[in-house]
C-alpha cells in the first residue's frame, strides 16, 4: 500500500493553489472541473507527487462553499523541511501565517514548526536533520 493523497476542502481554490505553490513550494498537478456535480478538484505535491511515489494533497472546492467548520478531529498535515526557521521565513514573506515559531518539539530535540493554510488547516514543519523517528 501506499499514501496517495489527503483531500482539504477550500473556500476559494485559487487562493489555496496560491498558497500551497507560492508559500509551500509544492507544484499544480492537475485539476479537474466538474461543473454538473459542482465542484472542482486541485492536486498539489512535491516532486511529481504519486507518479514519483510522493504522497498528493486533492485541494477540493465545492461551488458555493466559501468556508467550513474544521471540527475536533482534524490534527495536521506534516512536511519534512531542511530548514525549519527559513521555510517560516519564506512562507511568511508569501503572506503566509505561522502560528509556531521554530523551536524544539515539547519533550525533545526535533526542530517543528507549525503554519496555517487560508483555510486555516494547520500544517507541521519537520526539520529532518537531527529528527528523532
Amino acid at each position: 500500500m501506499q499514501m496517495l493523497h489527503t483531500m482539504l476542502r477550500v473556500g476559494d481554490l485559487q487562493r489555496s493553489i496560491d498558497f500551497y505553490t507560492n508559500a509551500m513550494g509544492m507544484e499544480l498537478l492537475r485539476q479537474t472541473d466538474r461543473p454538473e456535480q459542482k465542484y472542482t478538484l486541485a492536486f498539489v505535491a512535491y516532486k511529481g507527487g504519486n507518479k514519483n511515489g510522493e504522497a498528493e494533497i486533492e485541494l477540493t472546492y465545492n461551488y458555493g462553499e466559501t468556508s467550513y467548520d474544521l471540527g475536533t478531529a482534524y490534527g495536521h498535515i506534516a512536511l519534512g523541511v531542511d530548514d525549519v526557521a527559513a521555510t517560516c521565513e519564506k512562507i511568511r514573506a508569501a503572506g503566509g501565517n505561522v502560528t509556531r515559531e521554530a523551536g524544539p518539539v515539547k519533550g525533545g530535540n526535533t526542530i517543528i514548526a507549525f503554519v496555517e493554510d487560508p483555510d486555516k488547516y494547520k500544517i507541521e514543519l519537520i526539520q529532518m536533520a537531527g529528527r528523532e523517528i
